[in-house]
């Protein structure tokens, strides 16, 4: 099976183009392919298939196996895979997932794509779409406790779910033990994505990143934008800023009662065949 590795500010993915190759369990293929040290090594996998909807439709599947929704940095990669492998003929490209149709507006540049600017949808607050077990519709700035610790969250679906903690400093935030508090929390059946921030400037975040079914990452675009929505709702911040995160930094620009719009660039890193 030929596949492809992508990776948008080190957020990697092993896409499979599925116009050309059959995949029958993509839950054990994302577990085995994503494994660091017997696979290729991934934050998980992404199937790039046919679409009734739009151009193309993308499936994505966490390290784990689990299912999720969307990918911002994942999407930015198919938009490139689609154009420079002749499945869309672009600029635009209009891609079919779980959380909707986005609309992804490449750069391109002598047939390559070097950057993706995509209308990632209207933020929702509201808790039955995380889901959230607590009785409450919103959860914006509210102090919550986990284990020994506590802290104020903002939590919002933006195609998937994400809990915003805003920190002094990123410095006393240790992500491999607190990350997993937050993520596998009981008021968050489905479990959360989460994200320590740190505003340095009203336009100028920055992010450490835990990924549910995947752990620390180097990037999470969907959490880019959940953070600069929370930081705007909170009056931390401007509706565009720089979300500044391990791998780089992508451009977050929220339109006042309308979608949010990541840009940020899209990598190529090898192809390969993997044994089936």
């Amino acid at each position: 099976m030929r596949f492809t590795k992508m990776h948008g500010l080190g957020n990697d993915y092993v896409y499979i183009n599925c116009f050309e190759e059959a995949v029958v369990d993509a839950p054990s293929l994302a577990r085995a392919i994503s494994d660091r040290h017997f696979g290729v090594g991934a934050d998980g996998l992404i199937l790039i298939c046919p679409s009734t909807c739009a151009q193309i439709r993308m499936e994505m599947y966490n390290a784990d196996g689990s299912r999720g929704q969307m990918c911002g940095n994942g999407i930015r990669c198919v938009a490139k895979y689609a154009i420079e492998n002749g499945l869309a003929s672009g600029p635009d490209v209009l891609i079919e997932t779980d959380a909707g149709g986005k609309l992804a507006q490449c750069q391109v540049d002598d047939g390559l794509v070097s950057a993706v600017r995509v209308n990632m949808g209207e933020p929702n607050f509201q808790t039955k779409s995380l889901p959230s077990s607590l009785c409450v519709d919103e959860i914006i700035d509210r102090k919550l406790s986990f284990c020994q610790s506590q802290w104020r969250v903002t939590a919002l679906s933006i195609g998937n779910p994400h809990a915003v903690i805003f920190v002094d400093s990123l410095e006393e935030v240790d992500l491999q033990r607190d990350g997993p508090l937050v993520e596998n929390a009981g008021i968050f059946p489905e479990r959360i994505n989460v994200h320590f921030a740190q505003v340095l400037d009203r336009s100028h975040i920055l992010v450490k990143t835990w990924e549910r079914g995947s752990g620390a990452t180097l990037a999470c675009g969907t959490g880019a934008c959940a953070t600069l929505v929370a930081g705007v709702t909170t009056e931390r911040c401007e509706r565009t800023a720089d979300v500044q995160l391990p791998g780089g930094t992508l451009r977050i620009d929220w339109l006042k009662d309308g979608p949010v719009y990541m840009t940020g660039p899209a990598s190529y890193v090898f192809s390969g065949d993997w044994p089936v």
